[in-house]
């Protein structure tokens, strides 16, 4: 799973099944179900110079993931789940913003601590999804194609995955039949479903590659490095119908 960007080959780092047991739903078929890639990521990705020059001034990091179809026992095919850590010096967590390349993804978004709103972005290609701060994430193939998602985060922190392992999951999985909670946690709301954050406010436009606001306007992505100055646009995204 080599892939070429721009004039550069990157070898992606690579989630096994092995790497994700704890968080799958289906104990059953994992028992007889072996080890194979489920996904594979891209990180700290730039078409040139210039651009890796001006990522790094920012603060910024450009990455890929590709998640091939694949039903996991009675479960759709998913990413492991993170939160993001606090930003120095403030009270907020670092933001996240993805764009559906190609295929369908749903981002399932649970608020951290007491897990007191969980939320279910759908978006298809040409979409793009805020992850606002205070919030853990996972992303979901529903679909029977792949998919191929970019994403822009700060690139000074390291995801926290231990608290989703630790409950097994996020708050839901979704299974071919739909969606069912997650024991572990006790109780948790029921699932919000949310719209596709394409807020021009912030250059994020349906069908416009996000990856060119590096070049057009760095600062429009000063969202993700200083979330404290962006809370009316979180407001917007956590009520976006």
């Amino acid at each position: 799973m080599i892939l070429e960007f721009g004039t550069k080959i990157a070898e992606p780092s690579i989630r096994r099944l092995d790497d994700m047991k704890g968080v799958i739903y289906d104990k059953r078929w994992l028992k007889s179900a072996g080890n194979f890639d489920l996904y594979y990521m891209y990180r700290d990705l730039s078409l040139s110079r210039r651009d890796e020059a001006i990522i790094k001034k920012n603060g910024l990091r450009y990455d890929i993931t590709i998640i091939p179809p694949r039903v996991l026992g009675v479960e759709y095919v998913k990413t492991a789940g993170h939160y993001h850590p606090l930003v120095p010096g403030a009270k907020l967590s670092y933001a996240e913003v993805y764009e559906v390349l190609e295929g369908e993804a749903h981002y399932l978004l649970q608020k951290c601590d007491d897990v007191m709103d969980v939320v279910l972005i759908k978006a298809e290609r040409g979409d793009k999804v805020i992850i606002p701060p205070g919030y853990g994430h996972v992303t979901i193939n529903p679909s029977n194609k792949e998919l191929k998602m970019c994403n822009w985060v700060a690139r000074d922190f390291s995801s926290i995955y231990e608290p989703i392992k630790e409950k097994g999951g996020a708050a839901y999985f979704e299974l071919v039949t739909g969606f069912v909670k997650n024991e572990n946690y006790g109780n948790v709301p029921e699932l919000r479903f949310l719209g596709p954050t394409n807020f021009s406010e912030v250059g994020l436009r349906k069908n416009k590659e996000m990856y060119g606001l590096i070049r057009e306007d760095p600062s429009l992505l000063g969202f993700l490095t200083k979330p404290q100055e962006y809370e009316w646009l979180f407001e917007k995204v956590l009520s976006r119908s």
